[in-house]
């Protein structure tokens, strides 16, 4: 019977307000579901750039603008409006964001070997994959962030600029700055610790505290790749900027040259940022935990909108927190999702028994609440992969 009552209107009668049906198959549109609330205008947009003329009213019938005739339009043999199964889709694209990921971070490796005999090859090789880069983060206007790994116990640095880039250019790209800015972002994230590759490995990889001499020889990591790079003469400045001084910060407590904001490139201090973020996450393990320490504590050293932009980014269950859900289960979140109460999850029972990829935006579950790792059963952490790092590529599953 409802289905009866549905009025169809043009595409061109559309206002905010309106809950419309799209008559086509969930395959043919870049929405959730075929029902559409129009919120912003950005949607009603999209929907005329479809291959449609018409649209289905649900509800906001007073919105409409009253007209002496009714609009015909020729009705189409037949419209499905079932509910569709987006999971299986959703484990395809973090599949293919973990195989991307991969594959950057043994591209990176492969351009770090050859920086110094073949700088040339190395710089053509860094330029190919700042463009896969590019073409995954604008692969749809609003990409998510999801979870990978490389099945290492530690990030290495290739994985750790891999992980820096993604960061730095979905800030870039919230920011609307330009594909120019995002390469020199891209570019710079991936070579900004190559010159820890000159800090002895019993430095750079000691678990224990440096000592002043230690520390000082590691805090020059940032001139050693500089230097490594800027003598090729073929990388941007705006990328060797990033390079020198991403461990500034806008109060002048960075290194190596102690710079304030306005000495500062913006594109550098998304980086700085970024970086910034991913040490805290190393250090604490849990995404979460990370994102607060880094809004109490070091908000003087980030300008507010970036650290605004980021939080928004990363929601507030970043992919890799640990968290309870309403019915009780136990979740790692896999996926941001424009609801952040119900992210994608991996999810288990609290023995680590019925593991299951969860799709939590088509169930009546969200989030309680982030739980720590000592609070997990072992058979939880292992189901869970809950200890392993954590590290971030794009994903362009909107639904």
């Amino acid at each position: 019977m409802a289905k009866a009552e549905l009025t169809q209107i043009p595409v061109s009668q559309m206002v905010i307000g309106l809950t419309v049906k799209l008559p086509l198959s969930w395959t043919n549109h870049p929405f959730f579901r075929s029902k559409v609330k129009l919120e912003q205008q950005v949607q009603i947009e999209m929907i005329k750039g479809l291959d449609v003329s018409f649209v289905y009213v649900i509800d906001g019938h007073d919105l409409l603008p009253k007209v002496d005739e009714p609009v015909e339009i020729e009705q189409p043999e037949e419209v499905v409006l079932e509910e569709v199964d987006y999971r299986p889709l959703a484990k395809k694209s973090m599949r293919v964001s973990q195989q991307r990921f991969v594959k950057s971070v043994n591209d990176s490796r492969t351009v770090f070997g050859k920086i110094v005999s073949d700088p040339e090859g190395a710089y053509r090789e860094a330029a190919t994959l700042v463009e896969d880069l590019v073409d995954h983060l604008y692969e749809s206007e609003s990409p998510h962030l999801t979870l990978v790994g490389s099945g290492e116990t530690d990030i290495s640095v290739t994985q750790h600029g891999i992980s820096v880039a993604v960061l730095a250019m979905i800030i870039a790209h919230t920011l609307s700055l330009s594909k120019k800015d995002v390469r020199d972002i891209a570019l710079g994230s991936l070579f900004h610790d190559i010159g820890k590759l000159k800090v002895p490995e019993a430095i750079r990889n000691k678990r224990g505290d440096l000592s002043d001499h230690e520390t000082n020889f590691l805090k020059m990591h940032p001139n050693f790749g500089y230097d490594m790079l800027s003598r090729s003469g073929l990388f941007p400045e705006a990328m060797l900027d990033i390079v020198l001084h991403h461990h500034e910060f806008i109060d002048g407590s960075g290194f190596p040259n102690h710079l304030t904001e306005a000495k500062i490139l913006p594109t550098t201090q998304i980086v700085s940022l970024a970086n910034d973020y991913e040490t805290l996450l190393r250090q604490y393990h849990t995404p979460q935990i990370a994102l607060g320490i880094l809004f109490k504590n070091h908000s003087s050293k980030h300008s507010d909108n970036l650290i605004s932009v980021l939080v928004k980014i990363l929601g507030i269950y970043p992919p890799g927190t640990i968290v309870r859900l309403t019915d009780d289960s136990i979740a790692k979140v896999m996926m941001t999702t424009a609801d952040v109460k119900q992210p994608h999850v991996w999810s288990c029972n609290i023995s680590g028994a019925e593991p299951s990829f969860r799709f939590l935006i088509n169930e009546d579950v969200h989030v309680k609440e982030v739980i720590k790792l000592d609070e997990l059963s072992d058979g939880a952490i292992k189901t869970l992969q809950a200890n392993s790092p954590i590290s971030f590529y794009f994903n362009n599953f909107n639904h």
